[in-house]
């Protein structure tokens, strides 16, 4: 009888105190994205992924018109590892706008390579102060990482700050429907390859494989800055995607969304 009583008593506490422990560790569903991808010119797909109701009712990106020969190419910079500034130099010689989504870490340790981003006329992008998984940490945990680079972005370049990449590219519907209430545009991606490993880099001519092998229309295309083999392959990728006769286009210029 006694153990029934406190059994009782545990579920009871249990009960009242759930609340408090959801806003603690809200996990509710979390996606990783992923996608079908681009084989000779076809469009990639999410249909398969189970989140694409969530990314149109959040008005997220995921493709560009895919009607048009664009592309919108995209740089991941949680930290630096020397070749930034190598891709900034081919950018501008190319005269191809990019956006590069940082974190705060990338803002502390390399606050005038962001300077020159924007100088340049690349979009910087928030990638989240701390890199966290978000779907597990509460909506005012979520403003304060956004707000922190927000901040240091507009303090360092002037810029406003308007697109967002989740970091780590978790999410779900509660963490896209926070970030867009608070005004930003979640860009995921539509051609991407493993080059974040900075000890598996293959060379320049895999990683201009990789990517040329997946162009389609309106791809937004994922590169990380670490990598080695994307730096020496980024002017040969951007020459062959213009002959293939595509254009790259500004983040700002992409208005039409495709699922």
């Amino acid at each position: 009888m006694k153990r029934l009583v406190l059994y009782v008593l545990l579920a009871i506490v249990a009960t009242c105190t759930l609340p408090a422990q959801i806003e603690a560790s809200p996990v509710t569903g979390a996606y990783h994205f992923g996608f079908k991808k681009s084989q000779n010119g076809q469009l990639p797909s999410i249909d398969q992924e189970g989140f694409k109701a969530i990314l149109e009712q959040n008005d997220a990106i995921f493709l560009g018109d895919t009607k048009q020969k664009e592309l919108y190419l995209t740089f991941d910079n949680g930290y630096e590892n020397g070749f930034t500034p190598a891709i900034l130099d081919v950018l501008r010689d190319k005269k191809v706008p990019a956006a590069f989504f940082v974190t705060g870490h990338y803002l502390k340790d390399q606050p005038e390579l962001v300077k020159r981003m924007a100088a340049e006329g690349h979009v910087v992008g928030n990638h989240s102060w701390s890199h966290p998984d978000m779907t597990r940490i509460s909506n005012d945990k979520i403003r304060t990482e956004l707000d922190q680079v927000k901040t240091e972005i507009n303090r360092l370049t002037g810029q406003q700050v308007s697109f967002l990449r989740p970091p780590r590219g978790i999410f779900n519907n509660r963490t896209l429907a926070e970030s867009h209430a608070q005004g930003y545009v979640n860009v995921f991606w539509s051609v991407a390859y493993k080059d974040w490993d900075t000890n598996v880099q293959r060379g320049a001519d895999y990683a201009r494989q990789q990517v040329l092998k997946q162009l389609h229309p309106g791809a937004v295309i994922l590169l990380h800055s670490v990598s080695k083999d994307n730096t020496e392959a980024l002017g040969s990728i951007i020459d062959e995607a213009r002959r293939q006769g595509y254009v790259f286009k500004h983040l700002d210029d992409l208005k039409t969304k495709s699922y």
